[in-house]
């Protein structure tokens, strides 16, 4: 019998962090989000002091730092390989494996004669944490509405040491009697509300439900949701995941921006980084869509976006860097604030072919090649000696305008100057 398990980080950016500097380790630890904006992960010793997700940091940093808290920015650079890292070692011990977001993914695998996946699981959260010092949870069910709530059970049963297996617990309906209804999977504020109405307010009353009664509410959705949690596989398992539609890349400014130039650097990072990923993912981009915003908060608020189509798909940077400075053009207006900018990657096709327009001059395919193999050198010396090694002029220049960061801890595993010596 083949059983799902859902395989989840805890703490992840928290836990990435310590596992950089062991000097974190038991101590309480934040990270925060874009531009040092609010806190998105927390270690347990941060949580046992209440400090709560989401909150500002302006708001905390005087608890922070009445109460020794560490704080780090987000290192998406970090956090980035050590995911990656993680989902190889997962692979390496799992049947098949599908990565559900960057600490999170579903796995399949057998269970044995006498059905017990516990010592599995204990094997693998062991290696984990000795191969990588991240500790993990192991939710196991029949379908991935089970193990996605085996796994809450996991991080909220102290006994369960991080493990629980939704077929092997005796006390299942008593312990489902206790999981909040919006701790269910899929359920989101509409549902909850819907069931909360009907004296629905656990797990197991939703378990116990008429299936007819959801589905005249909520159609098929509720019924496959209704069925997951009942051990029946409804949503299926994607080892290949589906190929994007578009391909986004934004962020917001550590101050204001005003002149041109710095939107146009601005944009043409962004153009960079998204063809970098537009390469990883072996895809071709058929327009492109640029836009740019002040803050919610300014008054007039001023929102611009403009798009383009290309005569020919392409993952060219230079080509999506010249289509990009008209687009910019476009959308700047003087004497704006503006807080964020961004690109949107849309019409992507596959790279296993092209369609050229026959009423539009291009390259012939000896430039193309060239080309090809021009981007793929830059990346391979960018990926080996690390991001940026190879980089574009207009990316260059000083960057006023980039992410405020001020905790920004080293990327021990991604730079290479920034790797600790050890002197004997």
């Amino acid at each position: 019998m083949r059983a799902i398990a859902l395989i989840d980080g805890n703490n992840f950016y928290a836990s990435c962090e310590q596992n950089i500097d062991p000097s974190l380790l038991g101590r309480p630890v934040v990270v925060l989000s874009n531009n040092d904006g609010c806190i998105v992960a927390r270690s347990p010793e941060a949580r046992a002091l209440g400090i709560s997700m989401g909150e500002p940091y302006f708001k905390s940093r005087h608890k922070l730092k009445r109460f020794n808290v560490i704080v780090r920015s987000s290192n998406y650079a970090l956090y980035g390989d050590m995911s990656q890292r993680l989902m190889r070692l997962l692979a390496m011990h799992c049947k098949n494996i599908e990565v559900y977001s960057i600490d999170e993914a579903f796995v399949q695998i057998d269970r044995p004669p006498d059905q017990d996946l516990l010592p599995w699981a204990h094997h693998l959260r062991a290696l984990v944490h000795q191969s990588l010092g991240l500790p993990i949870s192991i939710g196991i069910g029949n379908s991935k509405g089970q193990a996605k709530l085996a796994n809450y059970l996991a991080k909220n049963i102290s006994t369960c040491a991080g493990i629980f297996d939704l077929n092997s617990n005796r006390k299942n309906k008593e312990l489902l009697k206790k999981v909040n209804i919006e701790e269910v999977w899929g359920v989101g504020h509409k549902m909850s509300h819907w069931c909360r109405v009907r004296g629905i307010n656990t797990a197991q009353e939703l378990h116990d439900i008429n299936s007819h009664e959801l589905r005249s509410k909520f159609g098929i959705v509720g019924v496959r949701l209704l069925h997951e949690l009942r051990g029946e596989v409804c949503l299926p398992f994607k080892v290949i995941p589906s190929p994007k539609e578009q391909t986004c890349v934004s962020r917001s400014f550590g101050r204001p921006v005003t002149s041109l130039e710095e939107l146009r650097q601005a944009v043409s990072s962004h153009i960079v980084l998204a063809s970098e990923k537009l390469r990883r993912q072996n895809q071709l981009a058929g327009a492109i869509t640029v836009f740019t915003h002040t803050s919610p908060f300014c008054h007039p608020f001023y929102k611009q976006s403009a798009t383009t189509q290309l005569n020919t798909p392409s993952n060219d940077t230079g080509v999506l860097l010249t289509a990009s400075w008209a687009l910019t053009k476009k959308i700047f207006q003087p004497y704006r604030l503006l807080s964020k900018a961004g690109v949107i990657m849309q019409k992507l096709q596959s790279t296993d072919y092209l369609q050229v327009n026959l009423l539009e001059k291009h390259n012939s395919s000896k430039d193309l090649q060239r080309r090809e193999r021009l981007m793929k050198t830059i990346d391979n010396l960018n990926k080996r000696y690390g991001n940026k090694t190879i980089n574009w002029a207009v990316c260059i220049s000083s960057q006023h305008w980039d992410m405020r960061r001020k905790h920004l801890s080293h990327s021990k595993t991604t730079h290479i100057i920034d790797l600790p010596i050890v002197y004997s």
